[in-house]
């Protein structure tokens, strides 16, 4: 059992709701103990990965639609089975990839891959690692695959983007195998468990119920009336909104559709829940943050002139009609996202890659000024002699 040191020195803890320090206040009074109200995150600079047996098998996840990312998805998966002798898995249309079956290099290792079908297999407990090869979209659709529990990613950025991806592909034996033997550095991101109760809806068959990673849209859709849906928080009503519709992201969505709806960036280990309103027709309507751990529902509002459209993570859009609900609020299963250096370092450089965050002219030092100044002032003294020299022959 622990026990506290003699000195009587209190444990800092972290919560998912609100930073929790003290767990009592004076002589009596103290949080109520209750295991649901509470869920305990791990302070993000211990974050490591740790293995506890070698990891076996590997997901191994390619950009569409892109044949520059061939040569080195073949690179790699050659390496893995040969020189880590690890089973890997890849999507069966990959095995169908007739950009690949063409391959002679890809056509030596295929009999040895293992493919799944998305919807149709269960990938829970058969992955160890899973690595991702492209653009911030293969991130978020490993993401989709796994509604659970989510093996540690390694994202190699091969795509257009690359806010998510910080590892470079270049040197990729070595960056493996420095995960492999747990040298890493972990983002836990949080991700948003989002549930569509219909009104209507057969009793027998279970609400749509997904995880997102960046966030939930909820929009007007074809319609040209402005979306009227009321937002509630832990069954308390907030506020109507009025304009294009509602983003609820997560801190890794902040850099995605929140930011250019006029949210704020915020790092993907802040607990909580932003909610920013796409083009309100009030100007006073600002983006907020919440807690996170609440609940929100999201509803037509009795007045509204036409339904509304929800999408998860830009994908599985559907219609919210009159009386449908739609609960967000957040999940217990994490995206493990493996940095490439480490928390703080990865983000920053990030933002100003991919966004150019700060990106300004240099302001002059006041000696570059002064030098100005005097050749301002020299070409003054200048012109000032030419005018008198001038006056004088005249």
């Amino acid at each position: 059992m622990f026990r506290l040191p003699s000195t009587r020195r209190i444990r800092r803890t972290r919560s998912l709701n609100a930073p929790s320090p003290v767990q009592q206040f004076g002589p009596c009074g103290r949080i109520m103990k209750n295991s649901a109200m509470v869920i305990t995150v791990q302070d993000p600079a211990s974050q490591r990965l740790t293995w506890y047996k070698n990891p076996l098998s590997v997901l191994v996840i390619k950009k569409v639609r892109d044949m520059s990312v061939l040569p080195p998805f073949i690179q790699l998966v050659r390496w893995l089975i040969q020189e880590k002798s690890m089973i890997v898995f890849v999507e069966h249309s990959v095995m169908e990839d007739t950009m690949l079956t063409s391959n002679s290099g890809f056509m030596e290792i295929r009999e040895k891959l293992k493919s799944f079908q998305d919807g149709k297999d269960d990938l829970t407990d058969k992955i160890d690692f899973i690595i991702c090869l492209g653009g911030d979209g293969t991130l978020l659709y490993a993401s989709l695959l796994f509604q659970k529990s989510v093996p540690p990613i390694m994202a190699f950025h091969l795509g257009s983007l690359g806010f998510l991806t910080p590892f470079k592909f270049d040197n990729f034996q070595q960056q493996v195998t420095n995960v492999l033997e747990g040298h890493a550095a972990l983002t836990l991101r949080s991700r948003l468990r989002c549930i569509i109760v219909r009104k209507n809806e057969d009793k027998e068959k279970p609400p749509l119920n997904l995880l997102v990673l960046n966030e939930v849209v909820i929009d007007r859709g074809p319609s040209p009336y402005l979306s009227n849906i009321d937002l509630f928080l832990d069954g308390k009503h907030i506020t109507s909104v009025q304009g294009d519709g509602l983003i609820v992201s997560t801190p890794t969505g902040s850099t995605a559709y929140a930011v250019a709806a006029g949210a704020s960036m915020i790092h993907p280990s802040v607990p909580a829940i932003m909610v920013t309103p796409i083009c309100p027709h009030s100007l006073s309507f600002r983006p907020i943050v919440v807690p996170a751990g609440v609940e929100l529902k999201i509803m037509l509002s009795p007045d509204a002139r036409s339904t509304a459209w929800v999408s998860f993570d830009g994908r599985n859009q559907q219609e919210l009609c009159a009386d449908d609900s739609l609960r967000v609020t957040t999940s217990i299963y994490s995206v493990p996202s493996i940095c490439a250096q480490d928390q703080i370092t990865d983000w920053f450089d990030s933002l100003a890659e991919c966004l150019h965050w700060n990106v300004r002219k240099r302001q002059k030092h006041f000696e570059e000024l002064s030098d100005l100044t005097h050749s301002k002032y020299d070409d003054a003294l200048d012109s000032t002699s030419k005018d008198n020299y001038l006056l004088t022959t005249d």
